[in-house]
């Protein structure tokens, strides 16, 4: 699918407000609400917008502690069992496989350091988990929803 200059400032208005309507967008890209309303019909149609979102504050609702954690899995562990094992942590808001000496990388956000001690202790426990290496945030210095270089 070729997506322009139009598009991805689409994209990019979406991304900050996913709540913006398209008569708002049309006036920000210059085309009228029925025409927003196409692109981003064809955008969602084609799997570029998979959907649209709520971002939640996580100090808001008490999760203020976070850590990235470092995987290190046995023999020939899959991508999809360390996705579907962390799927089964709520604490979990990121899991990814990684170059490296490590196997995964997974974000954990907790409510604070003995919530964390003990979803570190779950996570650790998976059958294939051999070791881990954590590392808990300090402080959020930047932090993007966005795509890619265009801006709202």
């Amino acid at each position: 699918m070729q997506i322009d200059a139009v598009d991805q400032r689409i994209i990019a208005l979406l991304v900050a407000d996913a709540r913006a309507s398209y008569a708002d967008i049309g006036t920000r890209v210059s085309l009228s609400a029925p025409a927003v309303k196409r692109r981003v019909d064809r955008l969602r149609s084609a799997g570029v917008i998979r959907g649209f979102t709520a971002v939640v504050d996580p100090a808001a609702v008490g999760w203020t502690t976070e850590a990235f954690v470092e995987l290190f899995c046995a023999g020939r562990t899959t991508p999809a069992q360390i996705g579907a094992a962390a799927r089964r942590h709520p604490e979990v808001v990121g899991a990814y496989t990684v170059s490296g000496e490590a196997d995964a990388l997974v974000h954990l956000r907790a409510a604070d350091i003995a919530h964390l001690e003990e979803a570190l202790e779950r996570l650790r426990a998976e059958s294939f988990v051999t070791s881990s290496r954590s590392t808990i945030v300090l402080s959020r210095l930047v932090e993007s929803p966005g795509v890619g270089p265009s801006s709202p």
